[in-house]
């Protein structure tokens, strides 16, 4: 059997196995064999001495007779299970009882091995236990690394970018300047925003968000201004305006560029005087508001593509803070993963320890075109796959699943293939690949989204 310094994956891992046996020469013999491998062995010959070492401390895996003086092994695995059920307990019996066997394994033993030892099947149990062991620790550094954080903005990431936006949060939340904020749709534009919001003065007063691309054009001036009764037909009660609502506190205006260009110049005139009026009335309310706009696109190219005024851009950006899209930040997956596995555990009422080694290889290879918010809906639905335990391969979506790293996605033709029909499969393609995220999936292609969803229809395909 060879050496644990020779076996890939195992090498960074040494166990704390605890032996139970009253049969001194096997013990001796264990303990010699498993120290060879590069473990740490304690052993005794029953369970008044393994009670002992328990208290003394925890070990990563315990090896137990079923036979044994005074209280069974099997007695022994039920109280440890009562008080540690992720500790791994192999049983060993030298009668190969199968009922023993079923008793054990009903109980909570991680598997059951039958004397003699079968050795290359003792190794491979040790085996995988490292491998869980080293699972566990890298996710518990995550985790000690979350609990680092910097409290007070909220924001999970280490890099070097993230801690430069971690500063400047706490900067512009020390005064009361408005700011746009700019990046990828899904990479936290709005977390910022609320940041911003649960470090002012005004953390106190309501925050306040509103999507101008999600809003129907007629009525988004009802939304900003509110209205009066009568105002416009439907309109058969009064309604507050978001600067009314978001009064003493903040303003979230998120797609700030999608809002129509018509309304800009009132928008800026709100800004501007600190005053509304509601639509179908005469009177202004006057509000105390901070305003923080966001953006998907460029602002200067918005401003040339006419979709966004350049005066009133002026007027917000004060700040104007970036974030990066997450593949330009991608030593933070990790940790972003193991604070969503915490997240999702506790909203689900689930027992998912965090991340597989073969699973954070996928993430890490992934290039997140829909950015954090990609990474978080895909968390959540492997802890409610996996339910315990760690996040494996099998519990990612297919489309990660398939992937393989190092590799780049290629879209390999027929000789004869028309046209429309390779334009049909790299469309459908690309979509699988970005987790059928219209919006980036048209980015990538150089598309709109209006196209991509026209192209799917006449496919037949559901949106």
């Amino acid at each position: 059997m060879p050496c644990l310094g020779q076996i890939t994956g195992m090498e960074a891992t040494r166990l704390d196995v605890l032996v139970v046996d009253d049969e001194p020469a096997l013990r001796e013999v264990l303990a010699l064999r498993i120290e060879d491998w590069g473990h740490e062995v304690r052993a005794v010959g029953d369970t008044v001495e393994a009670e002992r070492e328990l208290e003394r401390q925890r070990p990563d895996i315990v090896l137990c007779d079923v036979v044994l003086p005074g209280r069974s092994g099997l007695e022994f695995l039920k109280q440890v299970k009562r008080h540690d059920d992720r500790l791994p307990m192999v049983m060993m019996t030298a009668h190969g009882n199968i009922d023993a066997a079923v008793e054990a394994m009903k109980a909570g033993a991680t598997d059951f091995l039958t004397k003699p030892l079968d050795t290359a099947m003792l190794y491979a149990l040790l085996e995988a236990t490292a491998s869980e062991v080293r699972q566990r620790r890298g996710n518990q550094s995550l985790t000690d690394r979350l609990g680092r954080q910097t409290p007070s903005t909220g924001m999970v990431g280490q890099s070097r970018v993230m801690r430069e936006i971690q500063r400047t949060i706490e900067v512009l939340a020390s005064s009361d300047a408005s700011a746009i904020i700019t990046g990828k749709s899904g990479t936290g534009k709005e977390v910022v925003a609320r940041a911003v919001h649960a470090l002012s003065a005004r953390r106190d007063k309501p925050f306040i968000a509103i999507n101008a691309a999600a809003i129907p054009e007629g009525l988004i001036e009802s939304e900003i201004f509110g209205h009066e009764p009568g105002a416009f037909t439907g309109a058969t009660r009064a309604r507050p305006g978001v600067f009314e609502l978001a009064d003493g506190g903040t303003l979230f205006l998120d797609e700030l560029a999608e809002m129509p260009i018509s309304l800009q110049p009132k928008l800026l005139r709100i800004l501007e005087d600190g005053r509304a009026r509601r639509l179908g009335s005469s009177k202004e309310v006057q509000f105390d508001v901070r305003v923080i706009a966001a953006t998907n696109r460029s602002p200067a190219q918005a401003i040339r593509d006419g979709l966004l005024r350049e005066d009133l851009f002026y007027r917000l950006n004060v700040f104007e803070l970036t974030l990066p899209p997450l593949s330009e930040r991608s030593e933070d997956v990790a940790l972003l993963a193991q604070h969503f596995v915490g997240e999702f555990s506790r909203k689900h009422q689930l027992n998912v320890d965090g991340v597989g080694d073969a699973a954070r290889v996928l993430l890490g290879s992934h290039s997140w075109p829909g950015n954090v918010r990609e990474l978080r809906n895909v968390i959540e639905r492997a802890v409610i796959v996996a339910r315990s335990g760690f996040i494996e391969p099998r519990h990612l979506p297919p489309y990660l699943q398939a992937f393989t790293p190092g590799t780049k996605p290629t879209l390999t033709l027929p000789a004869g293939t028309t046209l429309a029909e390779a334009e049909r499969l790299l469309i459908l393609q690309t979509l699988e690949r970005v987790g059928n995220n219209k919006a980036e999936a048209a980015r990538q292609l150089g598309l709109d989204v209006k196209t991509i969803r026209n192209k799917l229809r006449s496919y037949g395909r559901d949106e």
